[in-house]
């Protein structure tokens, strides 16, 4: 490993502190997705069985286990409202969590900006709130803009307000990006950073991949179909060698951003797409549907090594 990727983590330009962080007891749990064949979405209620450790059943409307064309498994759940898939994405998060803290004593996150946020807003409420075993987690951002952090475009003040300053993650665990860097310099050391996590053993390398595997990537969708920041037509859609990619010319503004690169995406152990919305239902239906746009669209690129899970509300499954 090259002696520029053991640069101290610790202090490093980027981290905010949110005060003590604690070590609740909470018993272990697990997530099972079986595959089935893909099927037609099914208006009716279904009750998918949970192994969690939460005291609940899961209630997915209309979830339906599908197997992946290719690697992993993949499942799509619609709900009738956005506050009903809020509660099942804090569920399934705080599952994940404590599966991977279990297992090896971390849990890597990665979230993205937009909507995605606010329906994680469950996690910062009773029993996660107190009962998430917070010191664990680590938390990167899958794309960000190069602004000043308390910019109103900030991805990452868009998650400190929403979730970060209300759950006592330790502040050298949430890495957000160096914003007194250019886009490609931002790119750069973001990319660093991550390679000394995995030389720290916080980030496993996919053994299929030889990329970053993170144990979720929280990710949401665009109306054009994009995620993070790859857009439909741009050419950083096709980079399969960098961790971390620079954008200067987005096609939403600002111009100057930093994305993780669709090998990096698809390492991942679990994917969840969080999508709500009519306004998205073209792209949607293009990735789980019939509909075939007259270019693939980004989010129809991600096939992960794990498992993917669809959240979708009413509005965003409309046309399948």
């Amino acid at each position: 490993m090259a002696a520029s990727l053991s640069l101290p983590i610790s202090g490093s330009a980027g981290f905010h502190r949110f005060g003590e962080s604690v070590k609740p007891s909470i018993s272990a749990s697990r997530i099972s997705f079986s595959s089935s064949p893909i099927r037609s979405l099914n208006t009716k209620s279904v009750s998918v069985a949970s192994t969690s450790g939460w005291g609940v059943r899961a209630r997915a409307s209309a979830g339906e286990k599908m197997a992946a064309e290719g690697n992993g498994n993949q499942r799509k759940e619609v709900f009738d409202s956005e506050e009903e898939l809020a509660a099942e994405l804090a569920k399934y998060t705080a599952s994940l969590s404590e599966k991977f803290v279990n297992e090896r004593g971390a849990f890597t996150c990665v979230v993205s900006g937009g909507s995605l946020i606010k329906s994680l807003r469950k996690l910062a409420e009773p029993p996660y709130v107190s009962q998430v075993e917070w010191s664990k987690w680590h938390v990167f951002w899958v794309d960000e803009r190069v602004v000043p952090k308390n910019d109103p475009e900030s991805n990452y003040k868009l998650a400190y307000d929403g979730l970060l300053s209300k759950v006592p993650i330790p502040a050298a665990q949430v890495y957000a990006i160096n914003d007194a860097l250019p886009a490609e310099g931002a790119a750069d050391d973001y990319e660093t950073r991550l390679k000394h996590l995995v030389t720290d053993g916080v980030i496993p390398l996919s053994a299929t991949t030889g990329f970053p595997k993170f144990d979720l990537m929280l990710l949401g969708m665009g109306p054009d179909g994009h995620i993070a920041s790859l857009f439909p037509g741009h050419p950083l859609v096709n980079e399969n060698k960098k961790w971390v990619a620079f954008i200067k010319d987005s096609p939403k503004p600002p111009p100057n951003r930093i994305t993780f690169t669709l090998p990096v995406i698809n390492s991942s152990a679990h994917i969840a797409l969080v999508v709500t919305g009519s306004g998205k239902a073209g792209p949607v239906q293009a990735a789980l549907g019939s509909g075939q746009p007259a270019q693939m669209l980004p989010v129809q690129l991600v096939s992960p090594d794990g498992d993917l899970t669809w959240f979708l509300d009413k509005g965003a499954a409309s046309k399948l």
